[in-house]
């Protein structure tokens, strides 16, 4: 009898439809996994809705396991958790993430899942991906105790390493961002909120991830002397300027990339991508990881969900996708 499955797909920039999918039987070294819930990377998702990845970077910008290319017909996404169905013993019946595009069943070798830790629940679980980003951010800035920092732009990222942050020893942790509803979530994170106007200055580290070039500007400005934006943001096919000039060079200003497609050079030595992704999932049996989650919608919502979310009529961080029978 063969598999079916039904995918989300980008028919066209802005256009978005459920297919359904035909499914390999598992073979030896695969699973089978029944989606019960997924996330919305909100901003990389939804410039992939509106075909805004730029040519030289199509392929860089592959999701493990997408099917078609940018800008469309395309099957993207990353953040997907499901429960074995077929499998090694050992794993059938076990809640597992997996870097999958939104799709009801899938097989994927058994490398590609990660079971779940029993302290995290399925739902929050769908967060895994972006706490993976915040490790790797962390273990790029290498944060000190006591360290004066502040994260501009409270979006998925931001929020997951001010999460984190909360937890060194010492630290001055402000969440910055032009939305005053973000100081809720701020709260629940753990840490201090400002509007970018109202920020405190003189940081040692300032992690940008807001994604404007206001908000790059402003982290160069709160930053101490000889101090470094870490700039996770990604800008897709827009171009951003910055003031390099003025006191950028006589303070010794550092802005360095992060991104979350290779293991940090300060860990790849010892942490292979398994790790890191094992490590963000035992991260999330912290509570607070919860208020990070803004919306819902059924699976059969997502393509006029998308549409929403990529227009910003529909607010908010992460918004998670449940499955029939979740």
């Amino acid at each position: 009898m063969e598999l079916t499955a039904r995918a989300f797909w980008l028919s066209s920039p802005g256009h978005a439809e459920i297919r359904e999918v035909a499914l390999p039987a598992p073979a030896e070294g695969e699973v089978l996994v029944r989606t019960l819930y997924s996330g919305v990377s909100r901003g990389t998702e939804t410039l992939v809705f509106r075909g805004g990845v730029p040519e030289s970077q199509h392929a860089s910008m592959r999701a493990p396991f997408q099917d078609g290319d940018f800008p469309a017909p395309v099957k993207y996404g990353y953040l997907s958790v499901g429960q074995v169905e077929e499998g090694p013993a050992g794993l059938r019946g076990r809640t597992v993430f997996c870097l999958y595009p939104h799709q009801t069943r899938y097989v994927v070798p058994l490398s590609a899942v990660t079971v779940v830790p029993d302290s995290v629940p399925a739902p929050r679980a769908v967060l895994a991906g972006t706490v993976e980003t915040a490790v790797n951010a962390l273990w790029d800035a290498a944060p000190l105790v006591g360290d004066r920092i502040a994260v501009v732009g409270g979006g998925m990222v931001g929020c997951s390493i001010a999460a984190l942050l909360a937890r060194f020893p010492g630290v001055r942790v402000q969440l910055v961002d032009a939305d005053p509803a973000r100081a809720d979530i701020a709260r629940a994170l753990g840490v201090d909120f400002a509007l970018p106007a109202d920020a405190a200055g003189e940081c040692d580290l300032v992690v940008h991830a807001s994604a404007t070039e206001a908000g790059l500007t402003r982290s160069l400005e709160l930053l101490a002397q000889e101090g470094t934006v870490l700039e996770m943001s990604w800008y897709g096919d827009r171009r951003v300027s910055l003031p390099l000039g003025e006191a950028f060079h006589s303070r010794r200003l550092v802005v360095r990339s992060s991104q979350v497609g290779s293991v940090s050079p300060a860990r790849r030595a010892s942490r292979t991508y398994a790790d890191r992704l094992a490590l963000a999932l035992e991260l999330l049996a912290e509570p607070a990881f919860d208020a990070l989650v803004t919306g819902e919608c059924g699976f059969d919502e997502l393509p006029d969900v998308m549409a929403k979310l990529a227009s910003g009529s529909i607010p908010g961080l992460c918004h998670r996708v449940v499955y029939e029978g979740a």
